[in-house]
């Protein structure tokens, strides 16, 4: 992939100067668009980057850009990685190895717009999300993503929501601008080599209440390699914190977020984090009864809940909105083995805080391909968030989960600058 530069144009687009523009409103047949290879990056991790098997260790331990090696490589390594081999001990069969992704910008003095387009692998829009079905006795989880050794072996329905994320760091994390999102991605966690078992992670004080490893940061460890298990001490990580050295991490979510036109708000330091505030997804399960809180409304979305052969199914609900399509649940409803609801219900109104900032994202699913739309607010001051701000540089890292997957089993970019109203790889323009 050449790192083009999109130049700014004048008078893009007439949507208002002095108030934020409607991301539906915008013009953006007259924005430019960046056209990227996003590739599966298979069990690459941080700690592979840095041994000898890395052709380019020694590149990355003089600080070198992975682009310096790799750009217009995508392609290829996308194709090797998804397929078995030293990186990859989970293969997904049927796992496209590269998605191409078209971006647009733009912004005014409110809001940073962008604009997502990509054509996905399954046949219709990936806005199930693993359930919660009934026995005949008891509500039991159900449905797994693709990297699942139970959905790999044909044990379990492959069920999970297409996402698109967003990583973004504004100079003040190592190496971010050089290796990108592989400086998150670590040996030890979930799907990754020498994954950390539960009583491993139950003996770090730090990590002791989390169920797996997810991403974190190599400040956030004392080692050279950053292993999972030797983390700085929470008082050294809060000024970490305090000094602006976590990555943003914000997810659009085809079944979590999509629905009330939303995206979550998180970042990334120790572990991966959500911001300060609530989501719109709300866990369904109802920890006291061991029953789900929401069931779909039959008068409004035709049924009162899914079976197996409803996931993904046409003209089948696969969201609980509060509000929209649910009633609170109702044990005497007569429920049937095979009976499904999903894990979560969506409440627009239930999200809060600096956790909500993404308030203005919508995906269409069209044509076989998704696209979304977001409106990002500049100047933020939370403590959990990136200022983005006109006339500014941030270093980006892109990822799409597509067909039931999760984790690592994304396709990602190498980093990219976005100028907001400046040159850069992703070039914001300026409305008008």
């Amino acid at each position: 992939m050449k790192t083009s530069v999109l130049l700014c144009t004048a008078a893009v687009v007439a949507a208002g100067s002095a108030m934020a523009a409607d991301p539906a409103t915008i013009d953006w047949s007259k924005i430019p668009v960046k056209n990227m290879k996003l590739f599966y990056p298979g069990q690459a991790s941080y700690e592979w980057l840095h041994t000898p098997e890395h052709n380019g260790s020694r590149a990355i331990a003089q600080g070198k850009p992975c682009l310096q090696c790799h750009e217009g490589d995508e392609a290829a390594k996308g194709n090797k990685l998804v397929k078995p081999g030293p990186q990859e001990a989970m293969p997904v069969a049927g796992k496209n190895g590269v998605l191409d992704l078209a971006v647009q910008a733009a912004h005014d003095d409110k809001n940073l717009y962008l604009r997502f387009q990509w054509k996905t692998q399954a046949q219709g829009p990936g806005d199930n999300y693993p359930q919660i079905r009934f026995d005949g006795t008891e509500w039991k989880n159900y449905g797994a993503h693709r990297l699942n050794k139970a959905v790999r072996e044909g044990k379990m329905q492959a069920i999970y929501e297409d996402r698109l994320s967003l990583m973004v760091d504004d100079g003040k994390v190592p190496n971010f601008a050089n290796h990108g999102c592989w400086i998150t991605c670590h040996d030890g966690m979930r799907d990754m080599r020498n994954e950390a078992t539960k009583e491993q992670i139950a003996a770090n004080p730090l990590l002791q209440k989390r169920s797996d490893i997810r991403k974190y940061l190599p400040s956030t460890r004392t080692s050279d390699n950053a292993t999972w298990d030797k983390t700085k001490s929470a008082e050294e990580i809060a000024a970490i914190k305090a000094a602006g050295g976590f990555l943003e991490l914000m997810q659009w979510r085809a079944h979590r977020s999509n629905p009330v036109g939303m995206a979550d708000d998180g970042y990334v330091l120790e572990y991966r984090l959500f911001d300060a505030g609530k989501n719109p997804f709300v866990s369904n399960m109802d920890a006291a009864t061991k029953r789900p809180k929401m069931m779909f409304d039959a008068g409004k979305a035709g049924i009162k809940a899914l079976t197996a052969a409803d996931i993904g199914k046409a003209g089948k609900p696969q969201v609980l909105v509060k509000g929209s399509n649910t009633v609170p649940f109702d044990p005497n409803a007569g429920w049937k083995e095979g009976d499904m609801l999903p894990q979560y219900y969506i409440a627009r109104d239930e999200a809060s805080g600096s956790a909500a900032d993404n308030a203005n994202v919508k995906g269409v699913w069209k044509d076989g391909a998704w696209t979304v739309v977001w409106a990002r607010p500049l100047n933020l001051a939370n403590p959990d968030d990136k200022a983005l701000k006109v006339g500014g540089t941030v270093t980006v890292g892109i990822a799409v989960h597509d067909d039931n997957i999760t984790a690592r089993g994304h396709q990602v970019s190498f980093p990219l600058t976005l100028g907001i109203g400046t040159k850069g790889d992703i070039t914001a323009v300026t409305l008008k």
